[in-house]
């Protein structure tokens, strides 16, 4: 009994060794021929999961050339391998390939089961055509399944295959993505190339797109050498090696650097080249707010890691300014940030443009025509509109120093330098702690642009100390004559104002403005003229012009509804005095503006009459005022009937030395004010 049962144990340990003998055979022969059967039984099991119709041949005929294997991975080769589009597509299919080699890992299948990106262990193909699409939605053509899930935030950046080998002979990819406004036509030749150092085998990768980005006509040059990443998505010990020529809607980009991956440049480093006719065209393809500018070119570095931008601007040319810098772009928050600090040898106000409500002559010949109301025809004061939404498309912290800002005129000195703290929170820029020196003294204070409404809200604190008047204003004279106004000014303005330009700001400020000046002299010549004294205006024009010392210098200004009225405005010298009233229209560019003189010196002929200021600003109008003209040349004429010689008389200015002390004791009084409330 014993041994009978020892020779079934037996018989069965060899049946089962027969088995297991047949069943490796047969996996062995089916590895050896590739499971041809399973070619109609794999596409139908894949279709199912997939919820898309995959196919090995075309319909109707036998897949040629089909052999799959399991053993260490999934290793397929066909003819053709053919994905169908998401059924909401109206593509005739999302890829196509012809030729194909497909190898996957089983721990990558694991992997992408749990949510990660899919890695393909090798893709080779002689041709392969593509349709990849996203939706407004979210809804993307590689998330497969019966119900995919739209992704959370539809202007996420696309997650594509992960390859650790990849070989296309021949590509043609229509890539359409509606968050990006993206729509364009890509064709790639990825071929072998030499092995890298690490004994991996390298990818020559050339890529060239056409098409629209972010509604933006798109050209790109893509050529990469590379190591393609291995292990679970890592990179490999060599960098990817990436250059770049690309035009993006108006802007060029030149760029050479390293990227962990050739064909989804997420991460990169690099140096880059760039230029186009205005900063905005590069903050357009960018999503990232940049002001509209002249002419620009710039070189630098630049280190992409996921959202966030990192950029060192070595030298850029915007117009005639040169600049440089250093910033940091993240787009990772609900309002994208942008911080850094801004340098530079030199900034034309002109260059910027729009930013400051103007146009350069640069811009402007660059820029299509316009169409203007015959209204603004004449102004002098910019009109163009101001970019809104722009500031409320992103927050921003960044420092500025300037070496010199440039005001866009030759007779006012630049600033030199200048340096502010730029702020941009929530829709309102903010420019603290301005400092600017010029013509050795300095300007000081806060200007701010709350752009959150409709129209923009300007405010501005500012205060000058020390500013020398014959410095800033770079007016020369011939045969060296003293300047016709020198000293010292102190001063200060607040001023508020509303508006959706520069114009209409102007137009609307409200506020107050005083200044005066300290130890000034004006010209002698000036004053005579000023005060039509023919006969000591004729002596000065023969001896030569001298500087007339000033005892007090006053304005005292106040703004409504955009005019300016004084309340006090005098010149007062030891030869005369000068009271200015009148106004000046910031909203209908008018002047009005009333300038009397009283001589405190005796004069033999003197014209003396009241001098008009009028028109607008572009052409301002000088006249005397005819009334006390007429009443002297009435009086001489009677005069010229008694006596020719007394028709002089009335021309004669025996001065008025007493409404000038008084003149001078209250101007004195309001220059003291002045200086206290500084």
């Amino acid at each position: 009994m014993n041994t009978t049962v020892i020779r079934s144990g037996r018989t069965w340990r060899v049946a089962l060794a027969a088995v297991l003998l047949c069943a490796a055979g047969g996996v062995a022969v089916g590895e050896w021929m590739g499971w041809p059967f399973l070619a109609a039984p794999l596409q139908n099991f894949l279709s199912d999961k997939l919820d898309r119709k995959l196919r090995f041949a075309e319909d109707g005929q036998a897949a040629t050339g089909f052999a799959v294997r399991f053993v260490g991975g999934i290793r397929l080769e066909t003819k053709l391998l053919e994905i169908a589009a998401p059924k909401w597509s109206s593509t005739p299919f999302m890829v196509r390939a012809e030729d194909v080699a497909l190898e996957l890992r089983y721990v990558d299948l694991w992997r992408a089961y749990q949510g990660e990106p899919v890695r393909i262990e090798s893709l080779q193909a002689a041709t392969l055509n593509g349709n990849i699409e996203r939706m407004a939605d979210g809804r993307a053509s590689w998330q497969f399944g019966a119900s995919p899930v739209p992704a959370s935030q539809p202007d996420t950046p696309t997650r594509l295959p992960q390859f650790g080998r990849l070989q296309v002979s021949d590509g043609l990819v229509h890539y359409v993505d509606a968050p990006l406004s993206a729509n364009m036509d890509a064709t790639l030749s990825l071929v072998p190339g030499t092995v890298a150092a690490d004994g991996q085998a390298a990818t020559v990768v050339k890529i060239e797109a056409n098409g629209h980005y972010r509604k933006l006509p798109l050209k790109i040059l893509l050529a990469s050498s590379a190591v393609l990443p291995s292990e679970g998505g890592q990179t490999s010990v060599l960098p990817v090696a990436v250059a770049i020529n690309a035009t993006v809607g108006r802007a060029h980009l030149d760029f050479k650097g390293t990227a962990p991956d050739a064909l989804q440049p997420q991460n990169f480093s690099g140096q880059f080249k760039l230029n186009g006719p205005s900063l905005a065209a590069v903050g357009d393809p960018l999503g990232v707010t940049l002001p509209t500018t002249a002419a620009f070119k710039t070189n630098g570095t630049l280190v992409k890691t996921g959202s966030n931008w990192k950029v060192v601007v070595n030298d850029a040319t915007v117009g005639a300014s040169q600049l440089n810098g250093a910033f940091s772009y993240d787009a990772t928050g609900r309002v994208p940030v942008l911080s850094g600090k801004l340098g530079g040898s030199r900034l034309l106000l002109a260059d910027l443009g729009p930013v400051v409500g103007t146009t350069s002559t640069a811009m402007a010949d660059a820029e299509a025509p316009v169409a203007y109301n015959a209204k603004t025809k004449g102004r002098v004061l910019p009109d163009r509109p101001f970019d809104l939404a722009a500031l409320r498309a992103m927050d921003a912290n960044v420092l500025v120093n300037i070496g010199e800002v440039n005001l866009n005129t030759s007779y006012l000195e630049p600033l030199q330098p200048l340096s502010v703290h730029l702020q941009l929170a929530g829709g309102v820029l903010s420019l603290r702690d301005l400092v600017a020196r010029t013509a050795q003294g300095q300007l000081r204070g806060d200007l701010a642009l709350d752009g959150r409404a409709e129209t923009a809200l300007w405010t501005a604190d500012l205060r000058w100390d020390a500013v020398r008047l014959e410095r800033w204003l770079k007016i020369t004279r011939p045969d060296g004559a003293p300047p016709f106004v020198s000293g010292q000014l102190f001063g200060e303005a607040k001023l508020a104002g509303q508006g959706r330009s520069t114009a209409q700001i102007l137009a609307s400020l409200q506020g107050t403005a005083r200044t005066t000046l300290r130890n000034g002299t004006v010209s002698h010549l000036g004053v005579e003229l000023a005060g039509l004294d023919i006969a000591q205006g004729l002596g000065m024009l023969f001896k030569g012009d001298d500087a007339l010392p000033v005892q007090c210098a006053v304005a005292d200004l106040v703004a409504k509804d955009g005019s300016f009225r004084p309340k006090v405005m005098v010149v007062d010298t030891a030869d005369s005095a000068v009271w200015i009233d009148g106004s000046l229209s910031l909203a209908t560019e008018a002047l009005d503006l009333r300038a009397v003189v009283v001589p405190k010196d005796f004069s033999p002929l003197s014209v003396r009459t009241p001098i008009k200021v009028q028109g607008t600003f572009s052409k301002p109008e000088v006249s005397l005022e005819k009334a006390p003209l007429a009443k002297k040349a009435a009086a001489s004429l009677l005069l010229a009937l008694v006596n020719p010689l007394a028709a002089v008389i009335p021309w004669v200015d025996l001065g008025d030395a007493d409404a000038a002390k008084r003149g001078s004791a209250g101007c004195a009084a309001l220059s003291q004010r002045s200086a206290g409330k500084k």
